[in-house]
């Protein structure tokens, strides 16, 4: 059965290791947004700011290997401020996983979700992939997104409306509203109009989000649920949306699913891929490396 007390403690991506202190320093959910954001730029959205020779910093995977790299550059407080071409080169996944850790390291129950926003900036109508943080306020669970600022979206940024037409929406909502036709999935992914959208895109989003759900928080490139059928992905979503409703026995079946489906279980390794279009490589997830 899945407790509350679970998703406090850390997973092996959101442990900060021997930084453990710099996190239990933030003190309430805005200055824990601020040093996300503070630690890192978005490779994408700030490509301006990444030098050939760090390209590999969006690999870092670990917590511990982002905060390595940080310290290693300016040693101190995570609320220092750093001149933005001296952060770590990575994405939103970084930005939520970062805050996630915080939040766990003050035993806090945490976790990444998964799925589409409309509120950065892509053409007219669609809908972009995404990862923001939920913490457990003692009575719900509280979406945030730490990329954003206070007052900068007509909704509040740090307790984000839920449910499928929400600014955010999970990829299992978005697959449901698919397949039963109510979401164009073209709408969708990374990029409109390229393989990177669309309903193997959303698909292999739906897996994703149960990993991020259960403390396996992969890159948004690692190459997952290759092996998952389109029922699949329906019955998984299914549980996805009965569990953020509230029922423990889809909680605890999904979990389940996902520590015994060979389809779904996590491997010691994975195959990387890479959004620069460099060949796959294949990581021991047993082995924490630096870029």
């Amino acid at each position: 059965m899945i407790t509350r007390d679970r998703p406090a403690r850390h997973s092996a991506f959101s442990d900060p290791g021997r930084h453990g202190r710099l996190l239990r320093e933030l003190s309430g959910i805005e200055e824990i947004c601020t040093a996300a954001t503070n630690l890192v730029f978005h490779y994408r959205a700030e490509e301006h700011l990444l030098r050939d020779d760090r390209r590999d910093e969006i690999n870092s995977r670990w917590v511990s290997t982002i905060l390595d790299i940080d310290q290693a550059r300016h040693p101190g407080p995570l609320l220092d401020p750093r001149p933005p071409g001296d952060r770590v080169a990575g994405c939103c996944r970084d930005h939520s996983l970062l805050a996630v850790a915080a939040l766990r390291e003050q035993g806090i129950p945490a976790r990444t979700r998964v799925g589409f926003t409309s509120y950065f900036p892509r053409p007219p109508d669609f809908r972009g992939d995404h990862v923001v943080a939920e913490r457990w306020n003692g009575t719900r669970w509280q979406r945030f997104d730490p990329e954003l600022e206070p007052g900068s979206r007509s909704f509040d940024v740090r307790d984000l409306p839920t449910g499928e037409g929400a600014p955010f929406e999970t990829a299992a909502e978005v697959w449901s509203g698919y397949r039963a036709g109510r979401l164009d999935p073209a709408r969708y992914g990374v990029a409109a109009e390229s393989e990177l959208s669309g309903p193997g895109f959303i698909r292999t989003y739906v897996i994703m989000e149960v990993l991020h759900r259960y403390g396996h928080e992969a890159l948004l490139w690692d190459e997952v649920g290759t092996a998952i059928t389109d029922s699949d992905a329906d019955e998984i979503a299914r549980l996805l949306l009965a569990a953020d409703a509230g029922d423990s026995a889809a909680e605890d079946h999904l979990h389940r699913q996902l520590q015994t489906d060979a389809k779904l279980r996590p491997a010691s390794t994975i195959t990387q891929l890479s959004p620069y279009g460099d060949p796959p490589v294949t990581i021991d997830l047993t082995q924490r490396r630096r870029p």
